[in-house]
């Protein structure tokens, strides 16, 4: 289980108590909308009142803001610096307020504004700053920073545009830009005093000082870093710690030259091209243009965060003998990994330190955290690539590999092939720079996010790399933020339990423990019930009202809602419904059916043509099922497009059967399933990814396992012959025979052929192999429904037993076995 991490919770000041309700923030609200934003009752647009009360939040944060970074520099305290590309945020309005613990003042004082606290919230938009797991996970962790009090700084890019906003035409997934900053931001501190210059491109001098060879990186393309700043109020505690973005600027506004000759668009071209590094998250990187892009946007934020840091860094020390001491890196994924040849560049070339004193530096610095074991997620670049881009840095990669090679030789002197495995730059024409291979190398420990995740990276991803620095690695199984995720999302349960157990549970989730003892009392399965039909309930409403989709709220409620992916198998999930709706066409399923609501929602990537079609397919045979009167009475398939942040919040605590079905082995953690876990969903998964833990945590009896485990993936795939399967069992059949004829393409017989494909000439993914234990455990799931007291009795142990997924156990681990930094108080003088 861990050690126990328990959040200290500081009074709040005179004069904010809850009896006062909305009293002095009713004042504050009016002041923010007339002196901020210029406008009365009367020209106030519901937008205005919106930021009237952001801006009052804002206000209320700022002195203690101003105060936590003032005992960082006052006790000279060692810093974390998280770096990732992805912040998936979310709304801060409300979650802030609870953190603050403002939410009861605002939800009265608002009224000074005629208007509702849930219209207020309903104007924010998610900030488009991640895709999924990896950016929610950053985000959880940036409030657990907060609420445990560690000094931090979160970095990333503000992204003009987030990846996208997906839209669904005839049921195809189609891209739109995702402009959330469409009406500004008014979280965010525009910082136009911090401006760093980022250079790409240019040449390498060499020239000899001193008995020794030295470099200068010169002639180059400079871009402008600027940062916007982010408050991030931990629960409670009066401590704000800050996520700072960074934009592009370009060093020149515009060619005057061109612009007096009349050509308008040449005069602003170089400007719109240089800020086109912060305008897109993730840009498509099927092109040299887009690949390009990409490693441009990763060096840009890490050379602008390590100028940063080496600015505060400097303000108190004259050497960099304490910087290890002084200074934690964090490398969320292997996205940032150039950060450990920048930080060379600057200590070797600009700080004049001998290789060797650099080399310990940076390696007693950073760290790595690996997010997944899939190859292309594992980062390359072409050495080509890297050296146009960055040709210092691909000098600086070469001398890394080059030192790093004579260890590997000298550790096993008998094994040459080992140094094509573990070489950051591989091959003979065509070379290529090994991004993770680098991070591994540079860092002093690399974690993975649960514990089948870290033993796949020792014994087999990166088995090579761990016989050489065995106590390198480690794990730690990632977490969630309750307060984000129960407190805000489902504020009926987080009433039921402070009612059953108390409050001390919003302190240290372990307390929900307590509520074991209360799984099989009448009054409160009967009270837990009715939350989770409200749930249902709500969800419904929002569902028809944003998307014209009918719920039926009597319906299990089965979820799979996450990025789409082959590995997630979206279409295993699918291939149930089909045959839901195969057996109840033939009169199989009547007597005791328990009718169902399928419910799928993710984004696939713009270019993953197997994962639109998937979505496609999925509409299809919603439509068929949707189409037949005697099997939509029982059954129902849903698509809930452009799933994010706020979304989640409404599906999450409505769910009862959470899918986590990835083939076993591809999933490094999933954060997915420790959300709906924690809001009394019962899991049917496969031993994939932190699932392991979960059964582990609420037993067998409480989880619905299916499928191979990893191991007999590895020992299947030798062998692997699809069609056997599809030959053995008669419901697999009739569906590949459904697809084959355009049963659910009749427009298009050959529509969804490239799907038919995938599994008849490989089924990389074993969707075919797990299919029959699948199906299976599903008629489990529809029996286990059946008995509604069993079921709650289930769904209340998941809950109490989810304490071990919260993030501040992970942070906690993060800061003690890895970071080596403590907490501070901000009661301490300054």
């Amino acid at each position: 289980m861990g050690s126990k991490t328990t959040i200290t919770v500081v009074p709040r000041p005179e004069g904010t108590s809850g009896a006062e309700k909305g009293g002095p923030y009713r004042q504050s609200i009016l002041n923010h909308l007339t002196f901020g934003l210029s406008k009365d009752m009367y020209s106030a647009t519901s937008r205005d009142k919106f930021n009237a009360v952001v801006l009052s939040v804002r206000a209320a944060m700022i002195k203690n803001w101003i105060r936590t970074s003032q005992q960082y520099y006052h006790s000279d305290a060692k810093r974390v610096y998280y770096l990732s590309l992805e912040f998936l945020l979310g709304r801060l309005l409300h979650s802030y307020l609870i953190n603050l613990n403002l939410s009861d003042q605002y939800r009265e004082a608002v009224d000074v504004l005629d208007t509702s606290f849930e219209n207020v919230l309903e104007h924010e938009w998610d900030a488009a700053l991640g895709n999924g797991g990896l950016g929610r996970l950053a985000a959880c962790f940036l409030d657990s920073m907060a609420t445990l009090q560690y000094p931090c700084y979160g970095y990333g890019i503000r992204y003009e545009y987030g990846i996208f906003s997906q839209r669904i035409k005839d049921g195809s997934q189609s891209e739109a830009p995702d402009n959330w900053l469409r009406y500004g931001n008014f979280w965010e501190f525009p910082r136009a005093e911090l401006l760093y210059p980022v250079r790409f491109y240019g040449t390498v001098q060499t020239f000899g000082s001193d008995g020794r060879t030295k470099s200068a990186w010169v002639e180059t393309d400079d871009i402008l870093a600027m940062a916007y700043d982010y408050p991030v109020p931990g629960y409670r505690n009066d401590f704000v710690n800050t996520l700072r973005l960074w934009a592009a600027k370009s060093t020149r506004d515009f060619n005057l030259e061109y612009f007096n000759s009349g050509d308008y668009v040449k005069a602003v071209e170089d400007k719109n091209n240089s800020e086109n590094i912060s305008k897109v998250l993730y840009p498509n990187d099927y092109s040299l243009a887009g690949k390009e892009l990409r490693l441009k946007q990763q060096y840009f934020f890490v050379a602008a965060t390590l100028g940063d840091v080496l600015r505060r860094y400097k303000k108190f020390h004259d050497t960099y003998d304490a910087f290890p001491q002084k200074v934690a890196i964090q490398l969320n994924d292997t996205h940032p990994s150039i950060a450990i040849p920048e930080l060379m560049r600057i200590l070797v070339d600009e700080e004049g330190l001998e290789w060797e004193d650099a080399w310990a530096i940076t390696a007693r610095t950073t760290s790595y955290t690996n997010h997944t074991v899939l190859p292309e997620a594992l980062e390359t670049w072409s050495e080509e690539l890297v050296g146009h881009l960055l040709p210092r840095h691909l000098q600086i990669i070469r001398e890394i590999d080059r030192r790093f090679l004579i260890q590997v030789k000298r550790r096993f002197p008998e094994d040459p092939a080992r140094t094509e495995r573990t070489a950051i730059i591989t091959g003979d024409t065509g070379r290529t720079v090994h991004m993770a291979r680098l991070a591994i190398v540079g860092s002093h420990t690399t974690n993975g996010v649960s514990r089948l995740h870290t033993d796949i990276l020792e014994a087999a991803t990166f088995n090579d790399f761990y016989l050489m620095y065995p106590e390198r690695f480690q794990n730690v199984t990632n977490g969630i933020t309750y307060r984000r995720w129960l407190i805000e999302s489902n504020p009926g349960l987080s009433a039921l339990i402070t009612e059953s157990i108390g409050d001390a549970w919003t302190r240290d989730l372990e307390n929900l423990r307590g509520l074991e003892e209360f799984s099989a009392d009448d009054g409160f399965c009967k009270a837990f019930n009715e939350v989770k039909q409200g749930n249902k309930r709500r969800l419904a409403a929002y569902l028809e009202k944003n998307h014209k989709i009918i719920l039926n709220p009597s319906f299990l409620l089965d979820c799979q809602a996450k990025r789409f992916h082959e590995y997630k198998r979206q279409l295993l999930n699918l291939f149930h419904a089909i045959t839901l709706y195969n057996r109840l066409t033939d009169g199989r399923e009547t007597d005791l059916f328990t009718p169902r609501t399928i419910l799928f929602s993710g984004k696939s990537a713009p270019g993953y043509l197997l994962c639109k079609l998937v979505i496609k397919l999925i509409h299809n045979v919603a439509d068929v099922i949707a189409a037949h009167p005697s099997v939509r009475d029982k059954l129902q398939v849903v698509f809930v497009p452009n799933y994010g942040v706020t979304l989640a919040q409404f599906i999450i605590p409505a769910t009862e059967l959470s899918e986590q079905i990835s083939t076993a082995g591809y999933e490094a953690s999933g954060t997915g399933n420790m959300k709906f876990m924690l809001n009394g969903a019962l899991t049917l998964g496969t031993l994939d990814g932190a699932n392991v833990e979960i059964r582990d945590e609420v037993g067998e009896e409480n989880f619905f396992r299916f499928g191979l485990d990893s191991n007999e993936v590895q020992a299947l795939r030798a062998g692997y012959n699809p069609k056997k399967y599809i030959e053995e069992n008669d419901d697999l059949k009739r569906i590949i025979r459904q697809l084959e004829s355009g049963f659910y393409s009749p427009e298009n017989p050959s529509l969804f052929r490239p799907i038919l494909d995938s599994l008849l000439d490989g089924d990389h993914y074993l969707v075919l192999a797990d299919y029959a234990s699948y199906i299976e455990r599903q008629q489990e799931v529809s029996a286990a429904y059946r008995d509604r007291g069993e079921w709650t009795t289930k769904a209340i142990v998941n809950v109490a037993r989810s304490g071990k997924f919260s993030s501040d156990r992970a942070v906690a681990e993060y800061a003690r076995n890895i970071w080596n930094v403590s907490p501070l108080s901000p009661h301490e003088p300054l």
